[in-house]
């Protein structure tokens, strides 16, 4: 839940700015909110501080959130799908797509495309997997690595690794490296990108229960980056 502190209101007509911190942020129709305010995001997803400047100084709150984040593919939501044909133009769909900067895309760690809910799965009488399983298994995960970081200030999940935390808590071995090093070049992953990567490999391995990074959990990280509608 995103919470918000008591305000104050301020001489000059402002309001004293509170912390938003933890919970998670939903952002729904994303490329709509304009370039301005999406870039103001970057700070606080890669910092996890949130800079505020008003006329009597500025002030850095903490801003460590979750963010999920929704678009459409294009402006009539269409495009790509296998049912309904889209009414956009390509330079439309480009253009579209470009609201949304690289590096704010960069900073994102799943991406994950999701289609249209057909008549027979939404009549399907089979049940998934019990939410009761889904939050045993992620508690599990979350005590690996409230364990690991135990003697580790500032630290309590794997999103708040560290380059030198990630060096040694991602090792890879040498089929994991060899995967990593064909996707660097292939998918031009950035610096920050590559550390991402790693943590979210660790935290599909401690899902897994698994003590070490296998290449199907690399594999599963690797596919949740970025990539353009084609």
């Amino acid at each position: 839940m995103w919470k918000f502190g008591r305000r104050r209101r301020l001489p000059d007509g402002g309001v004293s700015p509170s912390p938003a911190h933890r919970g998670a942020l939903f952002l729904d129709e994303l490329p709509e909110l304009g370039s301005r305010v999406l870039e103001v995001l970057r700070q606080p997803v890669e910092d996890r501080l949130s800079s505020i400047s008003r006329t009597q100084g500025s002030v850095t709150l903490p801003a460590n959130f979750q963010l999920v984040a929704a678009q459409n593919p294009c402006p009539c939501g269409f495009f790509g799908s296998p049912t309904k044909p889209c009414t956009c133009s390509s330079s439309m769909v480009t253009k579209y797509q470009k609201r949304i900067s690289g590096p704010l895309l960069d900073r994102i760690d799943i991406h994950i495309q999701v289609p249209a809910v057909d008549y027979e799965k939404l009549t399907d009488r089979r049940m998934g997997e019990p939410s009761k399983n889904v939050r045993e298994r992620v508690e599990a995960a979350r005590d690996r690595q409230r364990a690991r970081f135990a003697k580790l200030e500032g630290i309590s999940s794997n999103a708040d690794m560290r380059p030198a935390e990630v060096r040694k808590f991602c090792e890879l071995d040498s089929a994991c490296s060899s995967l990593m090093k064909t996707a660097m070049n292939q998918l031009q992953l950035s610096a920050r990108a590559y550390h991402r990567v790693l943590e979210l490999a660790r935290t599909i391995a401690d899902l897994a229960g698994s003590e070490r990074i296998v290449a199907s959990h690399l594999a599963e990280a690797l596919q949740y980056r970025p990539r353009m509608q084609e």
